[in-house]
């Protein structure tokens, strides 16, 4: 394996040996996702190599979120590292509450410009780099290709509309066999239900705001892109779907319960790999759907570790950074767990290495997928906010999990699409009005 001693070695490769006396504990709060957890398996690496040693906080997504948005907002210190995405990184650095990166700049071994500019812009705040990524991914379609050639369906080679994918999906639905026709997230979260139903709103021309920012929540592109939801799950959907996340859709789609996915690109070399999956050989993928427009219909997103100007070890987690995102770090994930298993949007080396492109071949499908994003431009009309399945301003966390309530409420049955918008609608202009958006 070719990593580098002084990757490898950190903090530690001056000193040659690290001794107890300058050895540190640092805490990393991350999410359970598979990603993390292969990063958690390699670190001990990390801990020989420096003397350092690191507790680990896994929490379930939106605990996670809770957790560190209270800490980080109370300068609580609870963290060293956290993993956060490109919806918290611009704006916690914008209020200090992140310590500024742009002297990873100056280490000509870790390539910072190796990392996609789009990747590092959105995690970036006035001029300033606030984290640094393990993955970015976008959305599209996974689908199982022995259950569509048993149904007689042919996979789109287009971008379909949500119409057209209902009745595809209405043709491979095999409940009987266990196999349901789509799997789509359910559970309620700004960053779990809402990161579907986002994109699926633009596609159907909703928005979340006009340009006077007033919600638009009750609007008839939203009550459409909602009925259609929750008419797609009753009908083609697993059951409890309102219980399943990202993390949960994963098993049931690598598990052969689902025919179609639409979720995160980054999911695809966990999905593709024999030794996690059971349906690695017959999955492929297809662009997610549109509907009216196309505008806002693939998501962004990165998975990153920033660390809290709160911690007291800024340098130590500096270190963990590099060695956790370095071009090092990817092959070393590549000879452990198999090529197809390397994290994937960050580093375009990693993206040319022929090793991945021979393992996973639709590396380059992701590539080209992230980089047809336009956050600027996430709706068929205008607005005033950046973001496809966020609106990048502070009170979407707040608005997106009460809307991600209502919807997985409208989904269950406890409240008509119609009531869920409409408690939508005015819980997000009492939040805008309080924050002085409007009046």
């Amino acid at each position: 394996m070719n990593i580098k001693v002084s990757t490898l070695l950190g903090a530690c490769a001056a000193a040659a040996l690290c001794t107890a006396a300058t050895a540190e504990e640092i805490t990393i709060a991350t999410v359970n996702n598979a990603d993390m957890i292969v990063m958690q398996k390699l670190a001990p690496k990390w801990e020989e190599a420096t003397g350092n040693t690191i507790n680990w906080v896994v929490l379930e997504e939106n605990v996670l979120r809770q957790r560190t948005t209270t800490d980080i907002a109370t300068g609580g210190g609870s963290f060293d590292i956290m993993f956060i995405g490109a919806y918290e990184t611009p704006i916690w650095g914008a209020k200090g509450w992140l310590t500024p990166l742009d002297d990873f700049a100056d280490d000509a071994d870790y390539d910072l410009e190796d990392i996609f500019q789009l990747v590092r812009n959105g995690l970036s705040a006035d001029g300033h780099l606030y984290a640094v990524p393990l993955y970015s991914e976008t959305s599209f379609t996974f689908y199982r290709t022995d259950v569509f050639e048993k149904a007689g369906v042919e996979a789109p080679t287009e971008q379909i509309t949500y119409d057209a994918f209902a009745e595809l999906v209405a043709k491979v639905h095999d409940p009987d066999n266990g196999v349901y026709g789509t799997c789509q997230r359910g559970k309620a979260g700004w960053g779990e239900n809402m990161a579907f139903i986002g994109p699926l709103a633009n596609a159907f021309g909703a928005k979340w705001f006009d340009m006077d920012w007033q919600p638009q929540l009750d609007s008839e592109e939203w009550n459409n892109a909602i009925t259609y939801y929750v008419d797609l799950m009753n009908n083609y959907g697993p059951p409890g779907a309102s219980a399943n996340g990202h993390n949960e859709n994963r098993a049931l789609f690598k598990d052969g319960k689902c025919a179609t996915w639409v979720d995160a690109t980054s999911a695809a070399n966990d999905v593709r790999n024999p030794k996690t999956s059971t349906v690695a050989d017959v999955t492929d993928f297809f662009q997610a759907p549109k509907q009216v427009t196309s505008n806002g219909t693939g998501w962004f997103w990165s998975w990153a570790l920033a660390i809290p100007a709160s911690s007291q070890k800024a340098d130590v987690a500096k270190d963990f950074l590099k060695w956790g995102t370095s071009k090092e770090y990817y092959e070393m994930v590549g000879e452990t767990e198999g090529w197809v298993a390397v994290p994937s949007g960050t580093r375009a080396s990693v993206h040319e290495d022929p090793r991945l492109l021979e393992a996973a071949p639709f590396a380059e499908t992701i590539k080209n997928a992230i980089f047809s994003v336009d956050p600027a431009n996430p709706t068929r009309d205008p607005v005033p906010y950046t973001g496809v399945q966020f609106v990048a301003i502070p009170e979407f966390q707040g608005i997106g999990n009460y809307v991600g309530q209502q919807i997985s409420a409208a989904l269950t049955g406890q409240a008509t699409v119609e009531e869920a918008l409409a408690n939508s609608q005015k819980f997000a202009v009492r939040e805008m009005t309080k924050a002085g958006y409007i009046k």
